[in-house]
């Protein structure tokens, strides 16, 4: 099963920019995750679509055995470097590498949207052991800030040619699935602090932006570093954060 096209080569050109530009959750993910889904010393999480370990690395000091699957290579590469001792398998949502039964969570952050979902779910109740748990995280960057808004608008993040997490029934895609229990919500405030060469990196690091040819990336580069001239060295972009989870029966 392959991964969408756009993700595979926006990804896998932009890893480095991706480890600088994006930002990390908020505490309270985990804390979530450690009362909702008992993710703890000694029980085993599979983090999937793991990216560079933006999530990894906040999971590691719970004592959980955290297991990182990801299918991007370039993307494999600098979680090892960031996070050093966690195992990473290849891999990918609809056919995960391990045996059934055999986790207390699947843990997915910025990437369900990217999955086949009905497959995805079922593989994530396959690998589930009873009372485990399934947790999906979003950071969505908060565009009732007016200069947010903007480089939304600069980004045509509304007409963008990709997936959106935004379009997705989550609470229907889990109640359809006969071994999930309901799905919790919760929100919260991130706050990014950056300069300006990492808002670029986060801006560069968008899938469909890092698929593009380098002298458009080159041109959007400048664009952004024009809408925030006028800012501090050092400012905040703005996040809300969306954590869903639910319980394996």
């Amino acid at each position: 099963m392959r991964v969408a096209d756009v993700a595979a080569r926006g990804f896998g050109s932009a890893s480095d920019a991706y480890e600088r530009g994006r930002p990390s959750y908020p505490p309270e993910v985990v804390s979530c995750l450690a009362g909702g889904l008992a993710v703890a010393s000694g029980s085993i999480v599979v983090e999937v679509a793991a990216g560079t370990g933006k999530l990894t690395r906040l999971l590691t000091p719970t004592g959980a055995r955290v297991v990182a699957v990801e299918p991007v290579a370039a993307m494999r590469e600098v979680l090892v470097e960031q996070v050093p001792g966690v195992p990473v398998l290849a891999g990918v949502a609809e056919a995960l590498p391990l045996a059934g039964a055999s986790v207390e969570a699947v843990v997915v952050a910025q990437a369900f949207h990217w999955f086949e979902v009905g497959p995805a779910l079922a593989e994530a109740a396959r690998v589930l052991r009873s009372g485990g748990g399934l947790a999906m995280v979003w950071n969505d960057r908060d565009v009732s800030v007016p200069w947010v808004a903007e480089l939304s608008a600069l980004i045509e993040w509304d007409d963008r040619p990709v997936a959106s997490y935004h379009d997705g029934d989550w609470a229907g895609a889990v109640a359809d699935v006969a071994a999930f229990g309901p799905l919790v919500h919760r929100r919260f405030r991130l706050d990014q602090e950056l300069d300006v060469a990492t808002l670029v990196d986060r801006v560069l690091s968008t899938s469909y932006i890092a698929a593009r040819p380098r002298a458009e990336q080159a041109a959007l580069a400048d664009q952004v570093r024009r809408l925030v001239a006028g800012m501090p060295e050092r400012f905040a972009l703005p996040y809300r954060t969306d954590l869903y989870w639910c319980q394996r029966r």
